[in-house]
């Protein structure tokens, strides 16, 4: 029989449905947001953040932060080359500028020398992006974030349960921002969370999300005077809704299972893998625990393939494999040249580097089928 291997998607038991038709029978009037507001909660108590807002997904939750930290037309925001494009998208939204940095040769995250080489008096804003489960040096990047006042967002939709010297990954900059999307360790299907420790830029996030209106605010937060249906703004609609957050929750509940389980995959693979001379694989340090969100693999020179060759031969055995971003300023939207020279290690890394399958229905033997694959095709 052949065997089936699914990329990515997550493990939902009995204790997630339960929490669903919980909501599904009490979460309507006299609780409506319920769930949103205990998964809130509970998400910025293990980040150890004052403030949480659930948004309907990632992206969303990055457009709400740079439009209430004012980020407009001419403005220039600093992101790294490679990453998902949800990372870049809601500063086109604003008309502003996004400026490609390089990556890291190790980690694959925002090198700080490229950072603050880019900066210029017209950089309102740095996001960060712990790429599949990966840190960058946020020493380093704070430093240069506080020499040039310029606010720090940290992008951890890949890093839920990573640690950088001890601190959870989402706890770094004035706001960082979680994906829920289907295929992450935690899921409520699509859905999204900012994490910010500033009350007031937390009551206007509060209020741009939910079309100028402060009603999703803690009572003693909201404006005593203000009408219902008098809206003071043109904002978004960017609420979260009950049943996604049942899901949330109840996954969140069992968050250090989740993790474990990627963090088993990744160990699996890199043991597995070791007798494979000339492979990189997510970075785990006496600085970095890594959550591991997917299994990432840069293949080395040597092997002298591409990419692109590689998952067509893994494809051909019936294994799915996943291609490392590609860098941003190649995609048509961007298309800036230049930048193959100026952010060299972007275009090298992404052109070898991989994602292993990381679905949470994986078993040992499915990811030694996997590896068995991989050493076949790089024999």
């Amino acid at each position: 029989m052949k065997r089936i291997l699914d990329m990515a998607g997550p493990d939902i038991t009995q204790h997630e449905i339960d929490t669903v038709i919980d909501a599904m029978e009490n979460g309507w009037y006299e609780k409506p947001y319920y769930y949103v507001e205990k998964f809130q909660k509970e998400f910025a108590k293990y980040h150890n953040r004052k403030f949480a807002i659930m948004t309907p997904n990632c992206t969303t939750a990055i457009h709400l932060l740079l439009s209430c930290l004012n980020i407009c037309e001419e403005d220039e925001v600093i992101v790294p080359e490679c990453t998902w494009i949800a990372s870049v998208a809601p500063v086109t939204y604003l008309k502003a500028k996004p400026v490609f940095c390089d990556i890291d040769k190790d980690n694959w995250c925002s090198d700080p020398k490229s950072i603050e080489a880019n900066i210029t008096n017209k950089t309102k804003a740095i996001i960060v992006v712990d790429l599949f489960g990966n840190m960058p040096h946020m020493d380093e990047i704070i430093k240069i974030s506080k020499k040039y006042n310029i606010p720090l967002i940290e992008d951890a939709a890949e890093s839920l349960g990573s640690k950088y010297k001890g601190k959870r990954a989402g706890k770094f900059g004035i706001g960082s921002v979680f994906s829920f999307h289907r295929t992450k360790t935690l899921t409520t299907g699509e859905g999204g969370m900012l994490l910010v420790d500033d009350e007031e830029l937390y009551k206007n996030c509060m209020i741009w999300r939910d079309h100028g209106r402060d009603g999703a605010l803690p009572p003693h937060m909201r404006n005593p005077n203000q009408k219902m249906y008098f809206n003071e703004h043109v904002t978004f609609k960017y609420m979260p809704f009950n049943l996604q957050a049942a899901v949330g929750y109840a996954q969140f509940e069992r968050i250090d299972e989740l993790v474990g389980r990627k963090k088993h995959q990744l160990e699996f693979y890199r043991n597995e893998l070791s007798s494979v001379d000339d492979l990189t694989f997510n970075e785990q340090s006496d600085v970095v625990d890594n959550g591991a969100w997917i299994t990432s693999m840069v293949i080395g020179k040597s092997h002298k393939i591409d990419k692109e060759t590689f998952i067509e031969k893994m494809s051909k055995l019936d294994i799915p494999i996943r291609p490392f971003f590609y860098p941003l300023s190649m995609l048509p939207p961007f298309n800036i040249e230049k930048n193959k020279r100026k952010n060299p290690v972007s275009y090298d890394v992404s052109d070898r580097g991989v994602n292993l399958p990381g679905s949470a229905r994986l078993t040992n033997d499915d990811m030694k089928f996997i590896c068995d694959g991989i050493k076949k095709v790089l024999k």
